[in-house]
């Protein structure tokens, strides 16, 4: 009685939201035509490597009556490899007009015109003789990947209730993760991985993009844009009533109003506002840490000296790309499994635990290759070590970031926070690729002494600082960070001057800071 007499209406019951067909269904759409063709090409060239040389000394020899030196071919292939994280920082730069413009599934679709003209470019390459074409696939593919890695996440993460927003927002690297085991499967030489299948191995990225161009038309767009960024309360609540599957759906679209009265209070943000706003500090240096910690920890690195540290255990180069594919299952399964925990278990511990095993695995593994000479034996135990560390990167470090980055900010300043998040993924990746050859000639294996630090400082950074997000809405999880940040929400101001009975969330309870 105390909140009608004070104007303010009882707290609306909360419905625990369910997997119901249309949100399972759109989150594969966009999953599979997004995330999956990212990871597809993020591992499509690594196996048949020494097929795609020869294909560029031959065309070279049949224009200049000479094959290429080493220094071109080295020159022309880093370029083959290290354009993709480069495209994909262009395209994080401008996934955010993108994003506001054409809502969040419009931007997905348009994104899938930068997969299928590559995918016919590199399709036709061998028959025009032209290698320079898949050179230049790779920088369209690489910005289709960098819209793709924000857009998507975002997506998802707008179209789930609360209690599977950690579900869903894993699809992302469940996704990635099945692309690059596809890609290793297709890439064996008895398959497409050969002279006469491998435009086939590259122009098939294009089937997945083409299969969401024509699902995805049919599912709805994110409620939380309509309604927040369009003020469109009728096309919010008719997404929900498709995604939810029930008309109980007042609790949701008060906590999208309140977010949208937060979104008043703290304006639309630029990425130069966000990065000087004291209210969004923690939260952006948490993104910075948490995908920064995901590239620069190793994996890309373990994934280099992975054939090397097969070949010393005493397994033929023949057959290392099978192994390749083993580690590609355990990839698979543990990705999946974080997928089920991440609603149990929660963010933080996935993560603590992830990285837990990473850098162990680089500690052990420092000292495998240090004695493995005087020792052979030790070799066995580091193919252990690298299928451990795919395994710790895979529970935590590698999905769960997808999840955190798209809770811990508000639809206003999202955009901003995703190009940023962007940005450091792919300028990492691209560091990580074009100095960890450099630095693992100078230093050998003490170069994953370095990466289990990386691991160490990361988890003591999220133990510290990131609070559990599981099963919070988008402005309880503000709440938290403006306790961190040191400023007070108009919303916490306008609750202590009305009787509304007690705050449904105690500081104990909300932060482990």
């Amino acid at each position: 009685m105390e909140n009608k007499e004070a104007g303010t209406p009882p707290p609306i019951p909360s419905r625990e939201g369910r997997l119901q067909p249309t949100l399972l269904l759109a989150t594969l759409s966009a999953a599979f035509g997004s995330a999956f063709q990212y990871g597809y090409n993020l591992s499509v060239v690594n196996t048949p490597h020494k097929v795609f040389k020869s294909f560029y000394n031959e065309t070279y020899f049949e224009r200049h009556a000479t094959f290429m030196d080493g220094k071109l071919m080295l020159l022309l292939w880093s370029c083959t490899v290290s354009m993709f994280p480069l495209g994909g920082l262009l395209g994080s730069l401008v996934v955010g007009l993108l994003v506001d413009s054409c809502g969040r599934k419009g931007t997905l679709l348009i994104n899938n015109i930068f997969a299928i003209v590559p995918a016919i470019l590199m399709g036709v390459s061998k028959v025009a003789k032209a290698f320079e074409l898949i050179i230049f696939s790779r920088v369209v593919l690489g910005v289709c990947a960098g819209i793709s890695y924000s857009a998507l996440p975002m997506y998802l993460g707008e179209l789930a209730p609360k209690n599977l927003r950690g579900l869903l927002g894993t699809m992302t690297e469940v996704f990635v993760i099945i692309g690059v085991f596809l890609a290793q499967i297709f890439s064996l030489q008895v398959i497409l991985g050969n002279p006469e299948g491998w435009p086939v191995l590259l122009a098939l990225t294009g089937v997945p993009a083409l299969l969401q161009l024509l699902t995805l038309p049919f599912f709805p767009e994110s409620p939380r844009y309509s309604l927040i960024q369009k003020g469109d309360e009728a096309a919010a609540r008719q997404a929900l009533r498709r995604l939810r599957g029930h008309m109980d759906l007042e609790a949701e679209v008060e906590d999208m109003r309140a977010e949208a009265q937060a979104e008043r209070a703290e304006g639309h943000l630029s990425v130069l506002r966000l990065c000087a706003l004291q209210s969004l500090r923690w939260q952006l240096l948490s993104i910075i840490v948490l995908m920064a910690g995901q590239q620069l920890s190793g994996i890309n690195a373990i994934n280099y000296y992975a054939d090397t540290i097969y070949a010393s255990a005493g397994v033929e180069a023949a057959y290392s790309q099978y192994v390749t594919v083993g580690s590609g299952v355990v990839n698979i399964v543990m990705t999946l499994t974080s997928a089920v925990l991440v609603e149990r278990l929660g963010r933080r511990r996935l993560l603590l635990a992830g990285y837990g095993i990473c850098g162990s695995a680089c500690l052990v593994l420092t000292v495998v290759l240090l004695f493995q000479n005087k020792l052979s034996e030790l070799s066995y135990l580091g193919i252990i070590c690298v299928f451990a560390y795919i395994a710790g990167h895979s529970i935590g470090p590698s999905p769960v970031p997808s999840v955190v980055r798209t809770e811990i900010f508000l639809q206003s300043s999202r955009r901003a926070a995703f190009m940023v998040d962007g940005a450091v993924h792919w300028l990492t990746n691209f560091i990580v690729g074009f100095l960890f050859p450099s630095i693992q000639e100078a230093i050998g294996a003490y170069s994953f002494i370095i990466f289990a630090g990386i691991c160490l400082l990361t988890a003591v950074y999220i133990y510290m600082v990131i609070p559990e997000t599981k099963g919070k809405t988008f402005v309880e999880i503000n709440r938290i960070f403006a306790k961190r940040n040191r400023v007070k929400l108009p919303e916490e101001k306008k609750e202590e001057t009305i009787d509304a009975g007690p705050p449904t969330l105690s500081p104990a309870k909300e932060t482990l800071f």
